[in-house]
């Protein structure tokens, strides 16, 4: 039975293979683990569809694969390999023509196309070219590879990315770009010994792939105000210890903020949205993603209905969040169905910053650090809590006029947080 990448949410369109968990051969039961894949949602564990024995790996961990693309395949008993299925041949030669299972010699096999199939790298050939996959080739374009000089690991010599990477690691199987300088222009510097390259990870290279899409997509344009947050910090301090007695966990500033967020976002509808080439699609639930860096990289873990929870559910939420992420214990329905991004930079010691919007969401916000300085309030001088947040927004949807509207109406929210805001 052939096994395909399942689709796992309209916005995840491919999938990075980490790591099999099984290996050719191995028994598997129906929902056993069978592959570890990283989005550029979440990483997850594919269960087994079926029980049976694992009888071929066609996707190579490192290698990416479309939602739907085949993965593997797993003999099922009374079921016939598909390996054992003859192809259909539309006009056989006299020659080729013996009893089934025995070797044929001198006959080229003829692919679905109609072009011959390389036996050593399983890859049809036609007008004499070998086809691989979107990711080698990609990375393959991107370092000078010439593909005819990198020696495939994969089933039947196919190449996958891990190969390629290997021939760049060692610094071969490299051609010159098209634009190269003549060959007597001197040669560029060969990486030394006062250079270390560092491997992507999948979740890295995905990340990559995600801010490249926002940076090259959306038109954003960036502001900024500053905020009194003085009453917030002596309201959070004031519920502090209760908090943390009655419900385990510390209470943090990022559920005032984010309280302030939804309840701005369901005045200011056009935050959000999205764009919808011809149109902007207005999102009617209100989820709020919470960038958090991990050890594997970034993660925007969703808060599903935020402008229905109060400070404490979403500082129970925020913590139930924080600390799966940290653990790779995400689930993929955590980190689906984002309508607007939140990001506290200022745990990071960041005064003020410019986000990427989370594509394809309208805007981001940051939160930055709290530093107390002299601010002039009602012609005199005094020490205040003060905060900025940064805003970037696709330009597109909106125009400044609505961004700054919706941003002065979070300032005014956490501005307004007093000793009588209610925490449940």
């Amino acid at each position: 039975m052939k096994i395909e990448l399942p689709q796992v949410g309209e916005s995840v369109t491919e999938g990075v293979i980490g790591k099999w968990l099984k290996q050719i051969g191995d028994r598997v039961e129906k929902f056993d683990p069978l592959v570890e894949v990283v989005t550029d949602k979440v990483n997850m564990e594919m269960p087994s569809p079926v029980s049976g024995t694992l009888s071929s790996i066609i996707a190579q961990e490192g290698e990416t694969v479309p939602m739907g693309g085949l993965i593997a395949e797993i003999e099922v008993e009374g079921e016939e390999p598909a390996s054992a299925v003859p192809a259909p041949i539309a006009a056989p030669q006299p020659q080729a023509v013996n009893r089934t299972g025995e070797l044929l010699k001198d006959v080229a096999p003829v692919g679905p196309t109609g072009g011959v199939l390389n036996m050593e790298t399983d890859t049809p050939v036609s007008s004499g070219r070998k086809r691989y996959s979107p990711a080698v080739l990609r990375l393959a374009g991107e370092h000078n590879v010439d593909l005819s000089h990198v020696n495939g690991s994969g089933m039947n010599g196919r190449i996958t990315r891990k190969d390629v990477q290997q021939a760049i690691d060692q610094g071969v199987a490299t051609t010159e770009p098209a634009t190269a300088a003549p060959q007597t222009a001197p040669a560029p510097a060969v990486p030394g010994a006062d250079e270390e390259r560092i491997p992507l990870t999948p979740i890295r290279r995905l990340i990559a792939e995600n801010m490249v899409k926002s940076a090259t997509l959306i038109p954003q344009a960036w502001t900024t105000v500053e905020v009194d947050v003085s009453g917030l910090i002596q309201r959070r301090q004031a519920v502090r210890a209760e908090f943390q007695e009655r419900e385990g966990i510390n209470i943090t500033y990022l559920p005032f903020v984010i309280k302030a967020l939804a309840e701005s976002l369901k005045e200011n509808p056009l935050l959000n949205s999205s764009w919808g080439g011809d149109s902007i699609i207005l999102k009617k639930r209100i989820n709020i993603g919470v960038a958090m860096a991990t050890s594997e990289g970034l993660m925007v873990p969703v808060i599903h209905n935020a402008d229905t929870l109060s400070i404490a559910g979403l500082a129970k939420r925020v913590h139930d969040l924080t600390d799966r992420a940290r653990r790779s214990q995400l689930r993929l329905e955590d980190v689906q169905g984002g309508t607007f991004t939140a990001n506290n930079t200022g745990v990071l010691g960041s005064v003020e910053s410019k986000p990427l919007v989370n594509y394809p969401q309208a805007a981001i916000m940051t939160t930055e650090a709290i530093v107390k300085r002299p601010v002039a309030i009602n012609d005199a001088i005094a020490i205040r809590s003060m905060m900025n947040l940064c805003m970037s927004f696709d330009h597109r949807i909106m125009d400044g006029a609505e961004a700054s509207g919706f941003i002065n109406a979070v300032k005014a929210r956490l501005e307004a947080i007093g000793p009588n805001t209610g925490i449940y």
